[in-house]
């Protein structure tokens, strides 16, 4: 059974779900980075918060690993593209903590324009002199909301409910979602800056993000702005913030990640953190508190753990390092199944090489993500020919590689069947197609295959045979079968009348030796017999 490490702390119904469904589970909580370099080599999947990073260092020793599962939204603490570049899948919750993150941005923006923790320690020092805390109400004025995605959404809603104008900027968002959500939208960032009275930040941490709010920008605030970062450390260039506050600029600041974070299990006269921030009053610090409610921390456990578990269990999740996914993922998945098998069928029966392989989508296709549908084609071409594990994060990368072109195309026109997947390899002497569909809900069957039409529901061990359309070649074939003991479950012959031959699946109960396989291509009249694992 696979192995799991889990290095940050989290909620425990995660951990026991994946016990429960029979993985081995380690929680070292906290382990160095050395340590993690001794053991990572022996796992399969590794679960992390924020505070463990995986490198390109660590994934070097990770032989095994498979799946890299980030409990929170961000994944900048996980080389997300060496992991691709591993085939390791990366899986987070990008929605587990979205209401916390949401609410804590909204009760730092209260408390840096009310300075309610720094009233909190005067008055726990015994200093009551309450006119040394005369702070701004939020009503009228204006909030610069720093992306709309699903926690910059929220903000926005709270602080419009508590009477705030709203500005935003997102180059990604429609004009449609601005108006659902009854904000004024800043084509660029300069404008938002210069309105603003309040400015929180609600992006993922790349490298254009990097110092997104640096000197010249401060400087183009308004005397007086807040600033509220609830997102990722190293957006906001603090030495340009600490000048800036403390040359009057800017107001204040709630920060609850920083470009260099402390040790968050360290106890006080452990920690050897300072940040000069700190110095300020003005400054308003939480050590990245964004996921913790026990609610997030909940949802963001069980979350991950069955993110992980699908990964080790060989199916499509959303995933990080991945295309996106429109659409029901379950409402894919027989033509996920399907996709996968007639990927497998070429490489199986022919040796070949191509150099172009062509997915077409027909009938109730048309109107679904069938991205997913063509990364399973190509995960089950390349699968029976290459050592190295292919799954859905590396088979387009691997496919690439090779130089193999792939073409993806749709078409609504269809006879005969609801929906079909028509999987064309072109090689240099010729092209062969392959098909198949779904009926009702999870039915599949194969109907094409390499230009003869039959009706085939694959099994797990499967012969796929070519003779000449002669008689007697089905008696021998089922005869060669029986004095070996191999039972027959089902079987469909097609028949070519333009060039006298016939092709047929036989699907048998157990493997077929190479030796029997050898007596098959022995028989008078067969020309092709070649073993198919679905």
């Amino acid at each position: 059974m696979a192995k799991i490490i889990v290095t940050d702390k989290m909620a425990p119904n995660g951990i026991e779900y994946l016990r429960s469904k029979g993985f081995e589970v380690d929680t070292p909580f906290g382990i160095s980075k050395e340590e993690l370099l001794e053991v990572i080599g022996d796992y399969d999947a590794i679960i992390v918060r924020s505070a463990t990073k995986v490198t390109h260092e660590v994934l070097e020793k990770a032989v095994k690993l498979k799946v890299a599962g980030r409990a929170g939204n961000g994944v900048d603490n996980i080389d997300v593209a060496e992991c691709t570049r591993r085939g390791i899948t990366v899986v987070n919750t990008p929605e587990g903590n979205t209401n916390a993150a949401a609410e804590l941005s909204v009760a730092l923006i209260f408390a840096v324009f009310r300075n309610i923790p720094q009233a909190h320690h005067a008055a726990k020092n015994k200093d009551f002199r309450r006119n040394k805390f005369v702070g701004e109400e939020l009503e009228g004025k204006t909030a610069g909301v720093i992306g709309l995605g699903k926690i910059g959404s929220i903000v926005a809603k709270k602080l419009k409910g508590v009477g705030m104008n709203i500005v935003g900027y997102d180059p990604y968002i429609s004009d449609e979602r601005f108006a659902q959500l009854g904000i004024i939208r800043k084509e660029n960032l300069d404008d938002l800056l210069k309105e603003a009275d309040v400015i929180t930040i609600h992006i993922p941490k790349t490298p254009e993000s990097k110092n997104l709010i640096g000197r010249r920008e401060l400087a183009l605030c308004k005397k007086g702005v807040r600033i509220v970062n609830v997102a990722r450390g190293g957006m906001i260039d603090e030495d340009a913030l600490y000048d800036a506050i403390v040359s009057g600029h800017v107001a204040g600041a709630a920060l609850d990640v920083q470009e260099v974070e402390p040790n968050f299990n360290k106890a006080p006269e452990e920690q050897d953190y300072w940040n000069k921030l700190l110095d300020l009053d003005q400054v308003i610090f939480t050590p990245h508190l964004g996921a913790s409610t026990k609610e997030a921390n909940v949802n963001c456990s069980l979350g991950v753990a069955k993110q992980v578990e699908a990964v080790l269990n060989g199916e499509l999740v959303s995933a990080v390092n991945m295309p996106h996914i429109t659409g029901d993922l379950n409402k894919l998945k027989p033509f996920l199944s399907l996709g996968e098998k007639l990927g497998s069928i070429y490489f199986q029966a022919e040796k070949e090489r191509i150099n172009k392989i062509e997915i077409i989508y027909s009938g109730d296709l048309v109107g679904l993500d069938t991205k997913p549908i063509t990364i399973s084609v190509v995960k089950g071409l390349l699968s029976t020919i290459m050592n190295s594990e292919v799954n859905y994060v590396n088979a387009l990368m691997k496919l690439n590689e090779m130089g193999i072109e792939l073409i993806e195309s749709k078409t609504s026109t269809l006879e005969k069947y609801t929906n079909l997947i028509t999987v064309k390899i072109h090689r240099k002497d010729r092209t062969l197609s392959i098909a198949g569909t779904v009926f009702a809900r999870d039915s599949i069957r194969i109907v094409d295959f390499f230009g003869y039409q039959l009706d085939f529901e694959p099994t797990q061990y499967v012969l796929a045979l070519q003779n000449r359309d002669v008689p007697g070649i089905i008696g021998k074939v089922g005869t060669l079968l029986g004095e070996n003991n191999i039972n027959i479950a089902a079987m469909q012959w097609s028949r070519n009348s333009k060039d006298g031959k016939a092709v047929s699946f036989v699907s048998v109960d157990s493997d077929v030796s190479d030796e029997i396989l050898e007596q098959l291509r022995s028989i008078d009249g067969i020309l092709k017999a070649s073993k198919l694992y679905f």
